[in-house]
């Protein structure tokens, strides 16, 4: 039987203005970890001390109206993204400013996801995705895994039936 996959969650929102809704979304603590930060060296410091795991691991950060914050937010995500290179981003921004921040931090994001009445649903849709995205990963190297055995095993046996059929050309 399959074991479940954890998925840890990382919110980053200094204003607390997401994290309960996504808790209350995503409340099954058997398949899902939801831990909210409001300073920057606490959300680094625990994504450094999970680096390590093999989880699928998806940060959620907050943005809000000004320039500053955007800067911010480029920073953070590349931060995460070199402690972590598997680690999914979703950036939940203003629906005003959306098409502003996706220019202005375009890179290594997964969903940009404007805040809204619907915007933990798309949270939750996402979430789903990247965790598809991580299963589908082990998945695959478990496959070619699996696949590089199989081969060497033919090799092999192809290998011991050649050598039988020059030593002992009596049974062939």
């Amino acid at each position: 039987m399959a074991r479940s996959i954890k998925t840890y969650l990382f919110c980053y929102d200094d204003h607390r203005s997401f994290t309960e809704d996504v808790k209350r979304r995503f409340f099954d603590t058997a398949r899902y970890t939801v831990i909210s930060f409001q300073t920057h060296e606490e959300f680094i410091d625990q994504l450094k001390e999970v680096k390590e795991h093999n989880f699928c691991k998806i940060a959620i950060l907050g943005l809000h109206d000004n320039e500053e914050q955007q800067r911010f937010i480029s920073k953070l995500k590349d931060e995460v993204k070199e402690i972590d290179q598997r680690t999914g981003l979703i950036l939940l921004c203003p629906s005003d400013k959306l098409e502003e921040i996706r220019n202005t931090v375009r890179y290594n994001i997964d969903a940009y996801i404007p805040k809204n009445s619907n915007s933990i649903l798309r949270i939750h849709n996402t979430v789903k995705k990247l965790f598809s995205e991580h299963s589908i990963r082990i998945f695959k190297k478990r496959r070619n895994i699996s696949l590089y055995i199989l081969i060497a095993f033919v090799l092999l046996s192809a290998l011991t039936a050649l050598v039988a059929f020059f030593m002992l050309p009596e049974y062939f």
